[in-house]
């Protein structure tokens, strides 16, 4: 259970922040940036459910913000291959099943594309792309990360951030009236 007495710690004012199973590491580092990521895509989907209240894709949206808050544990416990006293809290392979499941669901509804879609159509759409974008930064960081030798990730924390940008996209179009409200680029069409 999480217990926050105290909102600041001071322990973060030279410039270091905690991970889970303990130990700092610079507030510029890779992981760092990688979870601080991830809680930015939940942020935008904050902003993006004060559009879907009511709406099919609100409760979806619920659910994928918690995973968020899972994944963002899940990126801030190192793997150091040392016992800890609790169960790291992990991403699953159900998890990314679910929303694999739920990208089904709505794409079936779906014209397919003939072109890109450009950002907008209505406010939710608006910010999925948003909060799309910003996930598929948090991917590049978690790659990046994958990358080093000495970082493990776990294979489905990256498969979810895959599998979520992929999400917010079709979410994107299926609440712009499935489809019918997209934005679409027209190539070259301002030369």
């Amino acid at each position: 259970m999480v217990v926050l007495n105290r909102i600041y710690t001071r322990t973060g004012d030279k410039g270091t922040t905690a991970l889970a199973a303990g130990g700092r590491r610079p507030k510029h580092d890779l992981r760092i940036e990688a979870f601080g990521t991830v809680d930015e895509t939940n942020a935008c989907l904050g902003m993006v459910r004060l559009h879907t209240a009511g709406h099919e894709i609100d409760p979806m949206l619920g659910r994928i913000q918690n995973d968020l808050f899972d994944l963002g544990s899940d990126l801030a416990t190192v793997e150091t291959g040392k016992p800890l006293p609790y169960e790291p809290l992990r991403i699953t392979q159900a998890q990314v099943e679910r929303i694999e499941h739920e990208i089904d669901q709505l794409n079936a509804h779906l014209a397919p594309l003939r072109s890109f879609v450009l950002p907008g159509g209505t406010p939710a759409a608006a910010v999925l792309h948003l909060a799309r974008t910003v996930c598929r930064r948090a991917e590049r960081c978690v790659v990046e990360l994958m990358q080093k030798p000495d970082e493990k990730v776990s294979p489905e924390a990256l498969k979810y951030l895959n599998r979520l940008s992929d999400f917010l996209f079709v979410a994107s179009r299926y609440i712009n009236d499935k489809g019918a409200l997209d934005v679409l680029w027209v190539p070259g069409q301002n030369r």
